[in-house]
């Protein structure tokens, strides 16, 4: 029996093979995904967004081939009488040589894990049926008219991208097609939709979100007021880069709206989190390195470009600054002027560090009407 077993699914393996000679010569969809990249990066938009159009199709088309290929398999009196098993299926596919069917599900196994469908042929004919869907197509799509000016069309792009995230290749990329739809509804004021977009990502930060983390977040922000930067900076350390810049727009936003409680909670994630990067790279190269002032550390991280081009990246010095604002609109002047000192001090700090200075002679709230 497992001799036999074994023939079933060395056959089904080779019909699987012979599907993918038989139509080998066809234009793969990703080839034409990668091709639209490279004309992208070259900016030749107009190209990248035909490649792009075609990979959706071609993908689109492909799968949809293999779901009509299963349905032909299973509308068979012989294999309807199999029921709904992929255990019974499969040895049928293989000892009757069919070879599309075969291609189909082993394309399906490739891209699903075969447990997920618990051995369901309808299970496995609603996954292919999944699989035409492309993000990461919409995306790149989305990006070719972002390029253009098209900020509509590339919203609509993008949140597409973002309803099929399931189905991305890289699980993880499901976060830039979030930020790219946070910087369309940024420059079209639509703060309150982009506000539930940063919410959306900061689900993920475990050490915010939850009702357990509440008195952790007190106890930080009350080392941060009390005992002062250097102090904050030693007794915590947090790398979370992917929810760093959620906190810092969703402080801005919060500053920007005179919530200034709520913008300093941000604020104060977005620096933490920068620090720590910033430290651990530092550390990286210097191991014996042990933090002791924000002076200090900026002094060795100018040294190096690749800490120099985080640092404008990520708004380092302008979210100090309105940390420093946050704070002193929530009533705490004394840490306020911390940070102010900081970078009226700092001579790469460039506009930050004049703004402190003067916030520093004579402190006050402003008025903005936009986010900075």
């Amino acid at each position: 029996m497992k001799k036999a077993q074994m023939l079933g699914c060395l056959l089904f393996f080779l019909c699987g093979v012979l599907g993918w000679a038989q139509r080998q010569n066809e234009r793969p969809y990703w080839f034409s995904l990668e091709r639209g990249k490279s004309l992208f990066r070259k900016g030749d938009y107009g190209n990248a967004l035909l490649a792009f159009e075609d990979a959706r199709r071609d993908r689109r088309a492909m799968y949809t081939r293999m779901e009509q290929d299963l349905i032909d398999l299973l509308s068979i009196p012989e294999v309807r009488l199999l029921g709904d098993s992929l255990d019974q299926i499969e040895p049928y596919i293989a000892e009757r040589y069919q070879v599309n069917a075969g291609t189909a599900l082993r394309e399906l196994y490739f891209r699903v894990p075969r447990s997920s469908l618990e051995g369901s042929a309808t299970k496995a004919l609603e996954a292919l049926g999944h699989l035409k869907n492309y993000p990461e197509a919409e995306y790149w799509i989305g990006e070719s008219y972002r390029v253009e000016g098209e900020l509509t069309v590339a919203l609509r792009q993008y949140q597409k991208a973002h309803e099929q995230r399931a189905f991305l290749e890289n699980p993880g990329f499901d976060m830039e097609i979030l930020y790219k739809i946070i910087d369309i509804l940024k420059i079209k004021q639509n703060y309150t939709e982009m506000e539930k977009q940063l919410l959306e990502i900061l689900e993920q930060d475990t050490l915010w979100s939850g009702e357990v983390n509440l008195y952790t977040k007190s106890v930080m922000l009350k080392i941060l007021e009390n005992d002062g930067i250097s102090r904050f900076l030693t007794v915590y350390r947090y790398n979370h880069s992917m929810v760093e810049r959620a906190h810092r727009l969703l402080g801005l936003y919060y500053y920007t709206s005179g919530r200034h409680n709520r913008a300093v909670e941000h604020l104060m994630f977005s620096f933490l989190i920068q620090n720590t990067i910033v430290i651990e790279e530092v550390i990286r190269n210097q191991y014996d390195f042990t933090f002791t002032t924000l002076e200090n550390l900026m002094a060795l991280a100018m040294k190096r470009p690749i800490l120099v081009d985080y640092i404008e990246g990520a708004e380092y010095y302008k979210t100090l600054y309105y940390l420093g604002a946050a704070l002193y609109g929530d009533g705490k002047l004394v840490p306020a002027r911390r940070f102010w000192t900081f970078l009226s001090g700092c001579s790469d700090a460039g506009e930050w560090g004049g703004r402190a200075s003067s916030q520093l002679r004579s402190p006050f709230v402003e008025q903005v009407v936009e986010m900075p």
